[in-house]
């Protein structure tokens, strides 16, 4: 039985290495940081690799699609692989932003961070993370707000 065949397998399987390295990288005992910051950085990979694959992929592919008069055209694309890779995309987005917020919570920094460290007791890293959790910020209303209200259209979901 290949685990791998499945996306829940795979995750599960993803989930058990993540935890296999984590425990080997940080001991046995439980640190709720670096948990965190797991969470973010595997919720980034998802939300940028499904970003690099609509682009590189999947727009290309659709292109090839509609242009080849004897083939089966984009309809698999637009009706199966598109709205579920959208789903992803979302929630990759969702939980990184989460998770990144969660994390300036854990330390105390989530205002700092917005502020750019201008508010009292800010430090000079604030205003870096915080450019970073402004353009997070920024790429999730993109997502959420723009890019899938859109897609929706181009993909018959609703009426264009």
């Amino acid at each position: 039985m290949n685990p791998l065949k499945t996306v829940a397998g795979t995750i599960i399987a993803g989930t058990v290495l993540a935890v296999v390295i984590a425990a080997a990288t940080m001991g046995i005992s439980f640190n709720a940081a670096s948990f965190i910051v797991w969470i973010h950085v595997i919720a980034g990979i998802t939300w940028i690799g499904l970003l690099y694959y609509f682009n590189f992929v999947q727009v290309p592919a659709l292109s090839d699609a509609m242009a080849d008069d004897g083939g089966p055209g984009g309809a698999g694309i637009t009706k199966y692989v598109a709205p579920r890779s959208l789903w992803w995309f979302r929630w990759g987005a969702a939980l990184t932003w989460l998770s990144g917020a969660a994390y300036l919570g854990h330390l105390g920094r989530f205002h700092h961070a917005f502020a750019l460290g201008m508010l009292d007791g800010g430090m000079a890293s604030d205003m870096v993370i915080g450019i970073g959790a402004w353009f997070g910020t920024i790429m999730l209303f993109n997502v959420w707000v723009l890019i899938w209200p859109n897609q929706k259209k181009v993909l018959g979901i609703v009426p264009a």
